[in-house]
C-alpha cells in the first residue's frame, strides 16, 4: 500500500487510473514500519488509552491504495480500516460495487466522509451548515487557503453520511423482487414480440402463473391504478428517493390510490390483460422521471 495526499487529487479534472497505483495521485510516499524498540506494558497501556491531540482537531485527508482481493466486498473492506462503507463508495465515485473486479485499485482515505461537487451557490458557510461541520475543518481537510470555491470543484466533507437509498442504489440492493418467477424478457432494446421491429423494454417482464401474488418491493404510498390497452390493469407505487414503480398486466388490483403499503404487502395478481403474450408481470423502475434498469436494483 502507498499513502496519498489528497488535495491535489480534488483539484483535477483527471481521474486516475483504476488498475494502476502510481496514478492514483500526487506526492506518493511509502507507508514505514514502526521501529522494532520495546516499551513496557505501562507507557503502552498509557498510549492506547490516551488520544493524541492531533486525532481531535481536522486532519488534511490522505489515502493509501488498495488492491482488491477474491472475496473483497465494500463493507468488509471498510470494516478492516474502520471506515464506514459509504466513505469508501463516495471516495471512490463507485456508482454500481457489483461491478468491482479483483485487481483493481481503490482509494481508503485516513477518516470518514464523503465528497461533495461544488455548484453555483455554494460557499463554505453554506456548507458548513448543509453538513454541520465547521468552515475551518473544510478547508484544513481539503488543503484550502482561500475561501473562494469552484463550480465542479470537489470537496471532501468530514464525517459526512451518504443517505441509506443511496447505499442500497449503489450496492444493488434496493428493491425486493415483486413477484417469484423467472425473468422472460429484460430491460433495453428488443424485438417486439407483436410488430418484429426492434423496441426499447422499459422494464422487466417476470413470467409466473395467473394468480401469483405481487407484491411491494419497497414500502411506498400508491399513485395510481388503472386500465389500458397496452398496460392492462396497473399499479403505481411511489417510493422515497425519487423512485417510483410500474406493475402491468394484472389479473387483480387489490389496493387503492392514496394507499400506504408496506414492504411485502400484496398489491395485486400477476395476469395477462392488456397487450400481452402470455402471464406474466411488467415490472418498471422510475428515478426522477426517467426508467432504470430494475435488474441491477434488485436484492
Amino acid at each position: 500500500m502507498v499513502s496519498i495526499t489528497y488535495c491535489e487529487l480534488l483539484r483535477t479534472s483527471f481521474p486516475p487510473s483504476e488498475n494502476n497505483p502510481e496514478e492514483l495521485g500526487m506526492g506518493m510516499v511509502s507507508v514505514e514500519s514502526p521501529g522494532d524498540e520495546e516499551t513496557s506494558p505501562e507507557i503502552l497501556m498509557e498510549e492506547e488509552t490516551k488520544e493524541p491531540a492531533a486525532f481531535s482537531r481536522p486532519q488534511l485527508v490522505t489515502y493509501l491504495a488498495y488492491q482488491i482481493e477474491k472475496g473483497d466486498t465494500i463493507s468488509e473492506i471498510a470494516q478492516r480500516f474502520g471506515l464506514n462503507q459509504d466513505t469508501l463508495l463516495s471516495f471512490n465515485e463507485i456508482k454500481n460495487s457489483r461491478l468491482l473486479q479483483i485487481g483493481q485499485f481503490i482509494k481508503i482515505p485516513n477518516q470518514d466522509g464523503i465528497l461533495h461537487t461544488v455548484k453555483k451557490g455554494d460557499s463554505l458557510s453554506s456548507l458548513a451548515k448543509e453538513y454541520s461541520v465547521t468552515e475551518e475543518a473544510l478547508k484544513i481537510v481539503n488543503g484550502h487557503s482561500s475561501d473562494e470555491l469552484q463550480v465542479g470543484e470537489r470537496l471532501f466533507i468530514p464525517g459526512a453520511r451518504l443517505s441509506s437509498t443511496t447505499i442500497q442504489e449503489i450496492n444493488g440492493d434496493l428493491f425486493s423482487w415483486p413477484v417469484r418467477g423467472y425473468i422472460s424478457s429484460y430491460y433495453g432494446w428488443r424485438t417486439s414480440p407483436f410488430t418484429g421491429s426492434r423496441q426499447f423494454h422499459s422494464g422487466l417482464d417476470i413470467s409466473a402463473p395467473e394468480g401469483t401474488p405481487v407484491r411491494a418491493p419497497m414500502a411506498g404510498r400508491v399513485q395510481a391504478t388503472g386500465y389500458d390497452a397496452n398496460s392492462g390493469n396497473y399499479i403505481v407505487i411511489a417510493h422515497h428517493g425519487g423512485y417510483k414503480t410500474l406493475y402491468a398486466h394484472l389479473s387483480v388490483i387489490r389496493v387503492k390510490v392514496g394507499e400506504y403499503v408496506k414492504l411485502g404487502d400484496r398489491i395485486g395478481d400477476v395476469g395477462s390483460t392488456g397487450l400481452s403474450t402470455g402471464s406474466h408481470l411488467h415490472f418498471t423502475v422510475y428515478k426522477n422521471g426517467v426508467t432504470v434498469n430494475p435488474r441491477s436494483l434488485l436484492r
